[in-house]
């Protein structure tokens, strides 16, 4: 590939290093200094570490990237390469190559590099919902079916997955099921294979995977049906692969400012005065990657919600892990959201 499509300096922002991430399409930016000496690596999953650690987005990528990254000489055979990438401590699938002077010339791929290439991992979306905040807009049209940017909510969703090389889809439907039936059938007409659940009652986010037809062999998906993104699934999955997580939750950093100058007291002694302080949360973006033995822990015939789920793992402590969305996002949940989506498909899609 293009090397340069890949290479960042190290004084650049957080931000500008996801952009050089995103567009790569290899999850990873190859670190270099003016002279285009390799001084590491920087994976989209080192970005994700530091929002979670609180890193500003416009803050420099100096102390998230890797140092020590495994490189070659460039020339040295591929099988040398397979070997140095099996031996590695996470058996790295990327490995950049330097001339003597250690300067950047190219990167390698190895067999395993799961990039481009078809995922067969189950893609479960959540489709029953009602939508009564949206009414008159769902009297007769489920939402996942409203139009934004002149297409199904639903459509653009099943677009971003096949658009990261996942086909294996699976609909649980509840409300006004035939008319997503009907408009998806077997998926072929978008480039997925579409299969489909239909409650006959409520079962819940995490409730409805007890219905699932299919044994699973794979980490698998959950996503709701009424959020618009363009996150990076490939790079989620390698996330939570990379992190040996039972569960990821996708997060998302939501602002509360306080209107009004807060007062700090100890006792009746004021400490300090703060003028309207902005307060940061990190908020379930309703978007998950689950092994698939997390189903059995999940009661059947009964409603059960996806926090529930990650509440029972953390209650038998299975390694749960975070990652933070900065890419578009955006919960369709009332018809503000619904006009904001249409306004601003088109500068992200």
């Amino acid at each position: 590939m293009n090397i340069k499509k890949i290479t960042i300096l190290k004084s650049e922002t957080i931000r500008n290093a996801l952009k050089v991430i995103n567009k790569g399409n290899v999850q990873i930016a190859l670190v270099v200094d003016e002279h285009n000496t390799l001084l590491g690596t920087l994976s989209d999953g080192d970005i994700r570490r530091g929002l979670l650690d609180k890193k500003d987005i416009d803050s420099p990528i100096l102390d998230l990237y890797n140092k020590k990254a495994i490189t070659a000489i460039f020339g040295t055979s591929k099988g040398e390469l397979n070997k140095l990438s099996a031996e590695s401590e996470n058996q790295v699938d990327k490995i950049p190559l330097v001339n003597g002077n250690g300067k950047l010339v190219d990167i390698y791929f190895t067999n395993k590099s799961p990039y481009h290439e078809k995922h067969t991992n189950t893609v479960v979306l959540m489709v029953g919902g009602v939508g009564s905040r949206l009414k008159p807009l769902t009297d007769n049209t489920p939402k996942p079916m409203l139009h934004v940017g002149g297409k199904p909510i639903l459509r653009t969703i099943i677009k971003g997955f096949a658009d990261n090389n996942f086909t294996n889809i699976t609909m649980c439907l509840g409300y006004k099921s035939d008319v997503i039936q009907d408009y998806f059938q077997d998926g072929s007409d978008f480039g997925v294979n579409i299969d489909y659940i239909v409650e006959e009652q409520r079962m819940g986010t995490a409730g409805a995977l007890t219905l699932l037809k299919k044994n699973l062999d794979k980490p698998f998906f959950v996503m709701n049906g009424d959020l618009l993104t363009n996150i990076n699934f490939e790079t989620m999955l390698d996330f939570h692969k990379s992190n040996k997580s039972k569960a990821t939750m996708c997060v998302r950093e939501y602002d509360i400012e306080v209107p009004y100058g807060v007062v700090n007291i100890d006792s009746k002694k004021i400490i300090s005065i703060e003028e309207k302080p902005i307060h940061s949360f990190f908020v379930n973006a309703g978007i998950y990657l689950l092994e698939p033995d997390c189903i059995g822990l999940i009661p059947k015939n009964k409603f059960y919600d996806m926090p529930s789920l990650f509440e029972e793992l953390i209650k038998n402590n299975k390694k749960i892990i975070s990652f933070p969305l900065k890419e578009y996002w955006l919960d369709i949940g009332k018809t503000s959201d619904y006009e904001r989506a249409n306004l601003e498909f088109n500068n992200f899609f």
